[in-house]
């Protein structure tokens, strides 16, 4: 009877091992998703601009839904910025703190398994994000995001998912360039490492838990260079690392990129020549990153073997996901309520297209907030938003996200009139080209083979990111285009009328974009070194900018927008006639 029983048992034994062998060695196929840098893409409607979108988180819903329930093994993730661009993320970040976060209950209800965090999200500040990473249902990654207090990783380095008892790996990295834009008390506790020294740490970590598959989840762009021989990657501590990563650091069969919104899927060839699948789903909610992997276990080898497959979807061919908009449908009434809320009038109608050739109503408004804010002697400011206009006549909320785009914070600054004369130069040595006559262009241009402006759309683009055309206001001075670069700001005095001195020092109005470094125009520009940036500061505000000029413009109550006409572009005549066709090329009208 008892060696009956154990013979039964020990077949009971070998079937088991018999069945689990064939399940651990057979085929499976995994299909990951991956959104990057949606910026409060969540509904199909632009709540800045009043208008249906053709692409949205809703829209990618349909998608993510389809391809969910087609797939044998399926995982969703996300790559960061998703709490800041849209009045959407912005109301649940500050004014209604109380619920729990629009994008947190978006995303657990799409079944996220991991998001990366992104410099937009450490932007909001500890409130925000501490805030949403408790209420996700999925842990958020940064593997070098380093505790102050501990040592250790702020947010998760990495995360382990099983799916039919697989081990899917996945690592995540921040841009470690955040502390270049951002304010310290947004991120206070906190230092961000070298993406390459943090992904070698992690990887030895991860490996001994003998993943199936590993993937990389950075918010850092995909930047490299290639030469005659081999591929040259950028270096340490850059703000798009993910190259370093991929070439030094071997193990990772896929990396998802992000941040520099871009679209990428190639295959690329590391230093242990193996292959890594590269995806860049770009930004906003047009486009999803997808990789297809089938892993076979090849007996005679005695090792898995994997086919890795990357597509990027065009989230626009899909419509919105009618369970999404039925269930966060109500949520644009909220919003379109807040947006819509009064603040002002205005007697004239600004926008943007102004700025970009002298002194403009659009830019000088929110000079004129920053220098009365501050009680500063100059203002720095750019036009944020590329091509956008404010109406005559009610001023709402929605329209100061117009104005102003970004959630920086204001500083007043101390710098020397040397060096306000060199950081002008540095904007403006980025945004017009030197002139020899009315014949050539007073923008610079992206340009062709033929050395003329590129044309896409049938329109040309600029060269450099409008965001960086730092004009200054409190002053009278000429920007001379005849002139090379560097040869070409002459102040000639306060408008006030007091005389402007190189050798004394003034206090400036700036962002904190600026202030901490972006766009080089302190640094590179004025020669102000980051350690001594720091020290510059004399204050800053508690709250975002914006939330100051809408508590401005609500007291003002009425607004007649003028240009300050405190600068001009020298000699006059050339820049009159190049504006006028620049302008045609610019804007297509």
């Amino acid at each position: 009877m008892n060696k009956r029983f154990l013979t039964t048992f020990l077949q009971i034994i070998c079937i088991f091992l018999l069945i689990t062998s064939c399940e651990k060695h057979k085929d499976h196929i995994i299909t990951i998703l991956a959104t990057t840098d949606l910026h409060g893409v969540i509904l199909p409607y632009d709540f800045i601009e009043k208008e249906p979108l053709k692409a949205s988180l809703a829209h990618a819903a349909s998608y993510i839904r389809k391809t969910r329930d087609s797939s044998e093994n399926f995982i969703l993730l996300d790559n960061g910025d998703n709490l800041q661009g849209q009045p959407t993320v912005y109301y649940y970040n500050y004014i209604d703190t109380t619920d729990t976060h629009f994008n947190a209950e978006v995303m657990n209800y799409l079944g996220y398994d991991a998001a990366t965090a992104g410099n937009h999200d450490i932007e909001t500040g500890h409130s925000v994000y501490d805030r949403i990473r408790k209420e996700y249902h999925f842990p958020m990654l940064a593997a070098n995001a380093i505790s102050v207090k501990t040592g250790k990783p702020y947010f998760c380095p990495y995360t382990i998912i099983d799916r039919s008892g697989l081990k899917i790996a996945v690592m995540g990295l921040i841009t470690p360039a955040v502390p270049n834009w951002l304010p310290p008390e947004l991120y206070s506790g906190m230092e961000f490492g070298d993406m390459v020294q943090a992904a070698e740490t992690w990887m030895k970590v991860i490996k001994r838990e003998d993943p199936d598959l590993i993937i990389g989840l950075f918010h850092s762009g995909w930047d490299v260079r290639e030469n005659s021989n081999n591929f040259v990657t950028t270096g340490n501590y850059d703000e798009n690392g993910t190259a370093s990563v991929a070439w030094k650091v071997p193990g990772f069969d896929i990396i998802f990129a992000g941040h520099d919104h871009k679209i990428y899927n190639e295959k690329f060839i590391n230093s242990a020549g193996d292959t890594v699948l590269i995806l860049d789903g770009g930004s906003r909610s047009e486009k999803i990153a997808r990789a297809d992997i089938k892993i076979t276990y090849d007996r005679v080898a005695g090792k898995k073997r994997k086919l890795l497959k990357g597509r990027i979807i065009d989230v626009g061919k899909y419509p919105a996901d009618p369970g999404f908009i039925n269930k966060f449908g109500d949520r644009s009434k909220v919003i379109d309520k807040y947006v819509s809320t009064p603040i002002a009038r205005s007697e004239k109608t600004v926008s943007s297209r102004d700025a970009y050739f002298g002194s403009s109503p659009f830019v000088d408004l929110t000079h004129s907030i920053q220098l009365e804010i501050t009680g500063a002697d100059i203002s720095f400011a750019a036009p944020l938003s590329f091509d956008v206009s404010i109406p005559a006549g009610e001023i709402t909320i929605g329209d100061m996200f117009k104005l102003y785009r970004f959630e920086n914070l204001l500083y007043t600054l101390s710098m020397t009139g040397k060096e306000i004369e060199r950081y002008l130069e540095f904007s403006y040595s980025g945004w017009y080209n030197t002139m020899k006559g009315p014949d050539d262009h007073l923008l610079k241009f992206r340009l062709g083979k033929d050395g003329k402006p590129a044309l896409a759309g049938g329109v040309a683009w600029l060269r450099n990111p409008s965001y960086n055309f730092d004009s200054a206001a409190g002053i009278d001075y000429s920007v001379n285009v005849s002139k090379p670069d560097g040869e070409r700001i002459v102040i000639s005095s306060f408008s006030d009328g007091r005389p402007f001195d190189p050798e004394k020092t003034y206090k400036v109005a700036v962002n904190s974009y600026r202030g901490n470094g972006g766009g080089g125009h302190l640094l590179k520009g004025a020669g102000i070194s980051r350690d001594e940036l720091h020290k510059r500061i004399i204050r800053s505000t508690e709250r975002d900018l914006r939330f100051y000029m809408i508590n401005y413009l609500e007291q003002l109550g009425t607004i007649n927008p003028e240009a300050l006409g405190n600068w001009k572009v020298i000699p006059e005549s050339w820049a009159a006639i190049a504006a006028g066709k620049d302008y045609k090329l610019l804007f297509g009208k």
